[in-house]
C-alpha cells in the first residue's frame, strides 16, 4: 500500500486494463488486508496525471488471476473503461483499515532510516509494486546513492515506526548488486572498456 505525496490518500489497488465489455476493470491489488473492497465503497481514481480524482463507486467485483476485478457504477463501457487504466484506486488516509497487532503499512515505512545489521544504509524515500513478491524500498544515503532493496519477510529483522527505523539482514553483495550505477560510475566503466579495447589494439599490431 502506497501513499501520495499530500499524505491525505493511500492507494489500494491500480488498474492495469479492462475487464469484459460493460466497463469492468481489472487491478493490482496494493493492500493484503482481507476483504478490503466491498460492493458499495467509495474509491478515488487518482489519474495518470497526477493532478485530478474522480469519485467511483464499486458495484459488483470478483477475484482474477490475481488481479480484483471491479465494475463501477456508471462505468458501463470499454471506453469508459480504458480512461482508468493506469489511475491509482485510493481511499482518504482517515479510512484505512485497523492492522492486527504485529503489521505494518508499507506506506509508513517512507521516511524511515533501513540498517542492515548494525550499519546505516539509508532513507527510505519509496515503495514500489513491481513482478517479484516483494515490494522494493528505494533507499537513498547520504551521498545521494539509491539503492533496491526488497522488502522480503526471509530480511527483515524490525520495524519501529515510532523510531522511524527498519532493521534488515541483508544477504552479502546485495546492495552491491541492487545499487543503480551512477553516471559518473557509467564514465568511468566505458573509460576503462576503452582502455581495454586500446590495450588489445596494441597487442594484437605487436609482431
Amino acid at each position: 500500500m502506497s501513499v501520495d505525496r499530500g499524505g491525505e490518500f493511500i492507494t489500494l489497488a491500480r488498474v492495469v486494463k479492462t475487464q469484459g465489455r460493460h466497463g469492468e476493470v481489472a487491478a493490482e491489488v496494493h493492500s493484503d488486508v482481507p476483504g478490503r473492497f466491498a460492493e458499495g465503497m467509495k474509491l478515488f481514481a487518482l489519474g495518470k496525471a497526477q493532478d485530478t480524482r474522480r469519485e467511483l463507486e464499486v458495484e459488483d467485483l470478483w477475484p482474477h488471476k490475481g488481479l480484483v476485478v471491479l465494475k463501477f457504477r456508471g462505468v458501463d463501457s470499454m471506453n469508459d473503461a480504458e480512461l482508468l487504466i493506469g489511475s491509482e484506486l485510493q481511499v482518504p488516509i482517515t479510512e484505512r483499515a485497523e492492522l492486527e497487532r504485529g503489521w505494518t503499512y508499507v506506506s509508513d515505512l517512507i521516511g524511515c532510516t533501513l540498517f542492515d545489521h548494525a550499519r546505516e544504509i539509508g532513507r527510505i524515500e519509496d515503495v514500489q509494486f513491481g513482478a517479484g513478491e516483494a515490494p522494493l524500498l528505494i533507499v537513498a544515503n547520504s551521498a545521494g546513492k539509491k539503492f533496491d532493496v526488497p522488502l522480503a519477510e526471509a530480511y527483515l529483522e524490525s520495524v519501529d515506526i515510532a523510531q522511524r527505523q527498519v532493521r534488515m539482514n541483508l544477504p552479502e553483495g546485495m546492495l552491491d548488486i541492487n545499487a543503480p550505477v551512477t553516471a559518473e560510475e557509467k564514465q568511468e566503466q566505458q573509460s576503462e572498456r576503452k582502455k581495454r579495447r586500446s590495450a588489445e589494439d596494441v597487442s594484437r599490431s605487436e609482431p
